[in-house]
């Protein structure tokens, strides 16, 4: 099939090279502008360092409705255009140029969890079973018909960078194995949204209220992990939290008590524990600021905890 592929981060680079390596013509690719980095450089996107280490003709369109670029688009005499995380609506203009439509990858089974951070909130959210919905694209946000669903269970210790590596792989074998067989799909209409929108995460959405149960921390915990990570306070630096536990045998600690005020941190037996509602966090993996991620058990050889400090303040 001949394609034009549009993407951008991270995770539209393995359907770029899944639908190389089966031998499809991708003949044009789209992506974001370059963004400055330091020093003020340009960098590409991981999806325009692929395609030109591919030898395929590469465009930034600022404007999704230029005339000369839908122009060149028709030019193509594409059978797909394949959509995995541009991050630019295409207007009907486009979405009608292909012979056979438009196909786009998303990172959740549609109809749950539209929106720009499906990856993120499935894990906040507690979900079971996640993986990536294959669609036929229409003017709507992720509301277009499905073609095919690739399902994959949720770990318990998921976290956001490994889930997105997970179903970055699976989304460059569903859109090879959607095309390949595409002529017998009947393309199935999604109903209404069965969770909230994904919206797209912010840093701000990283800091932890320990007035929730330990359970929903922990989750937000893995997350929002790589980026942009859980965090509350102590003693006037941030306090980075990288992996945590619910605590079990909570009536064994000694000097905690789950009346008193959320938020209060304690040690124990090179152990660090923060109460939650009716709960407590244990944390494994933390980094104060200015200084390495560590273990809960090599972080208090370099220093005490101050018993009952509320952290977040």
């Amino acid at each position: 099939m001949k394609i034009v592929f549009m993407g951008t981060p991270d995770f539209s680079v393995e359907p770029l090279k899944e639908l190389v390596k089966a031998g499809h013509d991708v003949s044009l690719v789209l992506t974001r502008e370059d963004k400055k980095r330091n020093r003020g450089e340009l960098s590409p996107t991981p999806v325009k360092e692929l395609a030109l280490s591919l030898n395929i003709p590469v465009l930034t369109p600022s404007k999704m409705k230029d005339e000369a670029l839908i122009e060149r688009l028709k030019s193509e005499n594409a059978d797909f255009f394949v959509v995995v995380a541009y991050g630019k609506i295409l207007p009907k203009v486009i979405l009608d140029i292909p012979k056979f439509g438009c196909i786009n990858i998303h990172a959740s089974l549609l109809p749950e969890y539209r929106g720009a951070a499906p990856i993120q909130w499935s894990i906040v959210d507690g979900k079971e079973k996640t993986g990536i919905t294959t669609m036929l694209m229409d003017e709507g946000l992720d509301t277009g018909d499905i073609l095919k669903q690739y399902e994959i269970e949720i770990d318990k210790k998921e976290t956001g960078g490994s889930l997105f590596d997970k179903l970055a792989v699976l989304g460059g074998e569903a859109i090879v194995d959607t095309i390949a067989n595409f002529e017998s799909i009947v393309p199935t209409p999604q109903g209404e949204a069965t969770t909230e929108y994904a919206k797209m995460i912010s840093k701000s959405m990283g800091e932890i209220d320990f007035n929730k149960p330990a359970v929903e921390i922990e989750r937000l915990i893995r997350g929002m992990n790589p980026w942009p990570s859980a965090y509350t306070r102590y003693q006037g630096k941030v306090l980075k939290i990288w992996e945590a536990d619910v605590a079990e045998n909570i009536s064994e600690l000694p000097n905690i008590n789950l009346s008193e005020n959320y938020g209060k941190i304690y040690s124990f037996n090179s152990r660090i524990f923060i109460i939650c509602n009716q709960s407590i966090l244990e944390v494994l993996s933390l980094q104060l600021e200015g200084k390495k991620r560590m273990s809960a058990k090599d972080f208090l050889m370099g220093r005490e905890i101050e018993q009952g400090y509320k952290v977040g303040i």
